[in-house]
């Protein structure tokens, strides 16, 4: 299993699990994730996750395997899955605690924007780097950033593409803890356990209002996206800078 669920005293605990990959999502683990999700908002066992990575990874993004080959059917597949996936955890009535170590990057770091909490070690890096391969940010990645920085700073995460370490995420409103290496996981257990001897259902409403606060809303942003990234998808200069990225050498983009 690339997606593992351990459940202990209310917390379930989700690992992801891809070594070779750095947790970069498959089609197969976005499924798993999407079911255990689904699977803790029907388990009144379940109060509280924590979402990680194994490997001294979190999540290094989508996988990149098949990346330039998509059209826009398939494409706009893989995005719903992308979106199923972020609309569970956002909606899910119980708090989520994202505990990350290492690359979250591209739908890596929207998993973690789109928890409730976000703990993590020095060793974390974020990044949106999808300007590299000529495609626009997805996994709701534009919607969380905005919420979380503004729409200034986030056009600057964006469109630099460049990575920030976890110090400077910490300066920028983007973690709710910084904890060293070794005490993250216990840390990030903690915060769970004791939301999960909480009042959940307050909890699950708190939620709600903050997502409704958040102006226009996750499902008319998230459509608003498929419909960029679908047509993006069909350009030169995405065919040309995943051609790139797969090569490891510098994109020639053409600007159609």
């Amino acid at each position: 299993m690339t997606v593992r669920v351990e459940t202990e005293a209310g917390v379930a605990k989700v690992i992801l699990d891809n070594p070779e990959r750095l947790n970069a999502l498959n089609a197969t683990m976005k499924d798993q994730l999407i079911d255990a999700f689904h699977g803790f908002a029907e388990d009144d066992a379940v109060r509280a996750v924590v979402l990680t990575g194994a490997n001294k990874a979190f999540c290094s993004g989508s996988d990149v395997t098949a990346m330039g080959q998509a059209d826009v059917r398939s494409g706009r597949r893989k995005l719903h899955t992308a979106h199923t996936l972020i609309r569970a955890m956002m909606h899910l009535e119980k708090p989520i605690i994202a505990a990350v170590r290492g690359p979250a990057v591209g739908i890596g770091w929207s998993l973690a924007m789109a928890s409730d909490y976000i703990v993590a070690s020095p060793t974390a890096k974020f990044g949106q780097v999808f300007k590299k391969i000529g495609l626009a940010p997805d996994g709701g990645a534009v919607f969380l950033l905005t919420q979380y920085v503004g729409v200034l700073r986030a056009k600057e995460l964006v469109m630099s593409a460049r990575i920030i370490s976890a110090e400077e995420a910490l300066r920028l409103n983007l973690l709710t803890e910084l904890v060293d290496d070794d005490k993250l996981d216990q840390r990030a257990m903690s915060i769970a356990t004791e939301l999960a001897a909480s009042a959940g259902l307050a909890l699950g409403m708190a939620k709600r209002l903050f997502l409704g606060a958040a102006g226009v809303g996750l499902d008319t942003f998230l459509e608003l996206e498929s419909h960029v990234q679908n047509q993006l998808l069909s350009t030169h200069d995405h065919q040309e800078g995943a051609a790139a990225f797969l090569a490891k050498r510098a994109p020639k983009f053409e600007g159609r």
